[in-house]
């Protein structure tokens, strides 16, 4: 990155970004399995140990902190066990919880792993329908607003589970005193509407989907048809969509400019990557940077954490020693 990661780190120090989305706790129970049960033909967990840590939007604010910024979250949680394990969690990262992101009309979303041997095997969910994690006017008032005006961006994270919406959206879009910056990762739905935000980072189904293109298996990825498309639908400011081993496609107004290919060597677990690209992309704009040099820091921070098993974040000290390896190796060559 010829020093981009240094100077991005340097300038993001301090930036303060809102989150604002779905989160959840990601646990993970970890074990062995050696034998099928005779009750089912499923396999025997011996558990060796259980962990928790932040998900979705809550891993989101995890990866800004951990690149330095000073993070609030705003994301309804419950009252309940779940709720206390993940504020507890946030709060030792360095995130704060905005004031009434804590109810207990409502439950924490709690999403468990089972994993043998480094590979998982199933996955329990526990949540409530989306009408249970709505925003209201009052969390908006006294949750969202007030951070959002201490804010240098706004970051969005949204995995459908009932806080980001049309109304709740437009709402954000509309407050007052809000940064410039407003990026958006999306799960696309029918009748969403994402205008008015300033990057969107979906990967690549969800902006074929975004863009009602057809997913034709074996198919190259059609840039500039998606591209067209999603700034006629949405006009976002900005658009990068992740391509997994193609690496990241960047557009602006509605044009593909660039396509910077994968810095991944090893890939373990893709969970989480998202989250880490909005963060570090997000920070990188909101610290100064231009969207190209952006994208390549975001998408070393994304190499860094697909090298992990399980939801993780990228340290700047990580960053740099990706970034100083791949500078090696390209003078070498």
């Amino acid at each position: 990155m010829d020093g981009t990661a240094d100077k991005v780190l340097a300038a993001a120090k301090g930036r303060r970004i809102l989150v604002i989305g779905d989160a959840m706790l990601d646990a993970y129970v970890w074990g062995d399995a050696s034998r099928l049960s005779p009750e089912a033909p499923v396999p025997v967990v011996r558990v060796d140990r259980e962990t928790a840590v932040p998900g979705g939007a809550a891993n989101v604010a995890a990866n800004l902190a951990a690149l330095g910024a000073e993070v609030e979250l705003f994301a309804p949680v419950g009252t309940d066990s779940g709720g206390a394990r993940l504020a507890e969690t946030l709060a030792s990262l360095g995130v704060r919880l905005c004031p009434g992101s804590a109810s207990d009309k409502r439950p924490t979303i709690v999403k468990t792993r089972v994993v043998c041997r480094r590979q998982q095997i199933c996955r329990l969910d526990r949540e409530a329908p989306p009408s249970a994690y709505a925003l209201t006017e009052e969390e908006l008032r006294t949750g969202v607003a007030p951070a959002a005006a201490r804010a240098d961006a706004i970051v969005l994270s949204d995995y459908a589970k009932g806080l980001l919406d049309n109304a709740s959206l437009r709402a954000i879009l509309a407050l007052e005193k809000r940064p410039r910056l407003v990026a958006l990762d999306p799960k696309p739905r029918a009748g969403m509407d994402y205008s008015g935000v300033s990057v969107m980072t979906p990967n690549r189904a969800e902006a074929l989907r975004l863009a009602g293109v057809d997913d034709v298996p074996g198919a190259d990825f059609p840039a500039e048809e998606v591209c067209a498309a999603i700034h006629a639908r949405f006009s976002p400011g900005s658009l990068v969509v992740t391509l997994g081993p193609g690496g990241m496609l960047l557009s602006e107004g509605g044009r593909a400019l660039e396509r910077i290919p994968t810095f991944a060597r090893e890939v373990f677990d893709v969970s989480g990557a998202g989250d880490t690209v909005i963060a570090a992309l997000s920070l990188a704009l909101a610290s100064g940077s231009g969207l190209a040099d952006a994208a390549r820091f975001a998408n070393e921070a994304a190499g860094v954490v697909v090298g992990k098993l399980g939801t993780a974040v990228a340290t700047p000290d990580e960053i740099r020693a990706r970034a100083a390896i791949r500078a090696a190796r390209k003078e070498k060559t």
